[in-house]
């Protein structure tokens, strides 16, 4: 019996079943490859600057995995920008408007769904139409973009952060990474 529950936590741990308003679907708590090209691009980019690599957090990947699963299903309207979670998910809804008002609402979301302990912070990219998120586009447009280069770089109001965890999602129309100040404790 207790090699039966042994074995349910590792196979809970390396999958998750999500369910959302439409169909349910399997996430990975690990990244797929395209996931770990963009994670690569960024730390080879970081190094490059004299910047140490950002660990893997597969805390944070689940957070960027479901964001971007969130985002093709409801995109944002109106105020909310792509840092908005629609209302059609396990976790609360939020409105993230230019001014960063609502910053807080983005920052939670690790903490609401997974043990990840402290805040996060998201480079999201894409939209509708005919743009395919790839791990490419999206980090040379965040590498162009100046506040989303100044993350991946830490610069600017980034400058005394040290980043200890990272984590990566890729899904249709929608890129995003998502950045911690603590360590992972998911293995």
């Amino acid at each position: 019996m207790l090699y039966k529950i042994k074995f349910l936590v590792k196979l809970v741990g390396i999958f998750i079943v999500v369910v959302n308003s439409f169909t349910p679907t399997l996430v990975s708590a690990f990244a797929n490859a395209e996931e770990m090209r963009l994670f690569r691009l960024v730390n080879e980019y970081r190094v490059r600057n004299g910047l140490p690599e950002i660990p893997f957090s597969r805390s944070l990947t689940f957070v960027a995995q479901m964001h971007v699963r969130d985002l093709n299903s409801h995109p944002p309207d109106g105020d909310c920008n792509m840092h908005s979670w629609s209302s059609n998910g396990s976790w609360s809804s939020c409105c993230y408007t230019l001014d960063h008002a609502r910053a807080q609402c983005m920052w939670n979301k690790p903490r609401e769904l997974t043990s990840y302990p402290g805040n996060g912070y998201e480079c999201v990219l894409g939209g509708l139409g005919q743009y395919q998120a790839n791990a490419a586009s999206a980090f040379e447009g965040w590498k162009r973009s100046h506040p989303h280069n100044a993350v991946l770089l830490n610069k600017g109001i980034w400058s005394k952060i040290h980043w200890r965890a990272l984590g990566v999602g890729i899904y249709k129309n929608y890129a995003s990474l998502w950045f911690g100040e603590e360590a992972d404790p998911v293995p």
